[in-house]
């Protein structure tokens, strides 16, 4: 304790910011390890780490042998195990967003950009709530700060307005585009029958089909917002941080939508859009109008 007591007293401010920013650093590190599949990894080396301790201290020379064995191409191991994490860790952290530059700059193209964002998240719930009548299938990408260039390249670059009609225009189950997701840059539908990368969890429900897998895909390896249609059930689904959350109906989407891509602030409320009617159909084929 007393050699503790002195340690203490040789520390100076250097070393409290040195041990602050460590821990900080450790902090966000478990906090990312333990919300994907890598938890599972790392924790396997922390078993194969105590068995390394174990074999030191009691002298048992086979084990020792192989721990050495496996930490001295530990480094390599681990680059390649955590090969996708390590890629998504760096992609958010050259992602992070400092402030909106346009707000500070100018005001009033802070003001139009929102009143066109809002606009374009209400084409999309209107489409999407539409297809998801009809049963089509569809998967729309919100671009955030992580630019999404490599999976445009892979699809046809559109730069249009995402009005509703375009949107379920391209997702008609025989436009050639409908094979891929759409994805949403600036407020504008910038390219359509983008690939996007399918999540491998083996934990996610079966039940969900390769939309869904790439939905979760996209979520996981980007900031990206996804919204996605089933083309078997017309479930209205949004992904976000390789998570996805089920049955939307048009109030609920919009919202959400509206809270994730807008930056955040503090007390911001988000209010409700003005309720949107559209015809759904009843079980003898009639139709009927119904808030949504």
């Amino acid at each position: 304790m007393r050699h503790l007591f002195e340690l203490f007293q040789m520390m100076d401010i250097i070393d409290l910011i040195d041990i602050l920013l460590t821990s900080v650093i450790f902090y966000y590190a478990f906090k990312f390890i333990r919300e994907r599949r890598a938890g599972k990894l790392a924790f396997g080396v922390l078993i194969l780490a105590g068995l390394e301790v174990v074999s030191t201290a009691f002298h048992l020379p086979v084990i020792g042998f192989l721990m050495q064995t496996f930490f001295q191409v530990g480094l390599l191991a681990m680059i390649i195990l955590f090969q996708p994490e390590l890629r998504s860790a760096l992609e958010k952290i050259g992602g992070v967003q400092v402030g909106d530059i346009r707000g500070i700059i100018s005001p009033g193209d802070a003001a139009k950009q929102k009143e066109q964002l809002s606009q374009t998240i209400e084409n999309v719930c209107t489409a999407v709530c539409d297809m998801s009548l009809s049963k089509t299938g569809a998967l729309i990408v919100f671009e955030r700060t992580q630019k999404l260039d490599e999976y445009i390249r892979s699809g046809t670059v559109i730069n249009a307005d995402a009005t509703p009609r375009l949107i379920k225009s391209v997702f008609f189950n025989k436009a050639p585009l409908h094979d891929g997701a759409v994805i949403i840059r600036a407020e504008r539908l910038h390219a359509a029958s983008c690939l996007l990368p399918l999540a491998a969890d083996n934990e996610i429900d079966r039940d969900l089909g390769t939309r869904h897998r790439a939905a979760i895909g996209m979520s996981a390896v980007s900031d990206a917002v996804v919204v996605v249609v089933s083309e078997e059930t017309g479930t209205i689904s949004l992904c976000k941080k390789g998570e996805i959350k089920r049955n939307y109906n048009y109030r609920d989407l919009y919202n959400e939508l509206l809270a994730e891509m807008t930056p955040a602030r503090p007390n911001v409320v988000v209010t409700t859009p003005v309720k949107r009617k559209h015809r759904t159909r009843k079980k003898n084929g009639s139709d009927e109008s119904a808030e949504n």
